[in-house]
């Protein structure tokens, strides 16, 4: 009789236990990432940053005008701080403020190309 109420209370622990994993599943969202596809997301991000900056005609980039620099200057900063935080992270989370910080870089990329067209248009109409 005794094994049989163990028996028991090993089920109904098993039960709590699964009720409780997927109760904490369906709060975070259910629909999140795992650590290592956000990893990979976040790897990928920062990646495409880094190969964004790293321009092979660097005459371009050298001749650029204030609003291009400082652009420049925040994208990489951004770099810096996405490589420095998929580094340390360990959670979905945390990769994902690498992801934040990169796509903030690319946005800064963006700023500064479209100043550099602006730039070589302006020279284009006044030559």
């Amino acid at each position: 009789m005794g094994y049989i109420v163990l028996a028991l209370l090993l089920i109904v622990g098993a039960a709590f236990a699964v009720v409780l994993l997927r109760r904490a599943h369906g709060a975070r969202g259910g629909s999140d990432l795992s650590d290592l596809d956000a990893e990979v997301e976040a790897s990928g991000w920062v990646l495409r940053l880094g190969a964004s900056l790293s321009v092979p005609e660097a005459r371009i980039w050298a001749g650029a005008d204030e609003i291009a620099t400082r652009a420049l200057t925040a994208a990489a900063e951004c770099h810096r701080a996405a490589g420095a935080q998929l580094t340390a992270a360990h959670t979905a989370n945390e990769y994902a403020q690498a992801t934040r910080f990169a796509q903030e870089g690319l946005a800064h990329i963006a700023t500064a190309r479209a100043a550099l067209g602006r730039g070589v248009e302006l020279a284009d109409s006044a030559a």
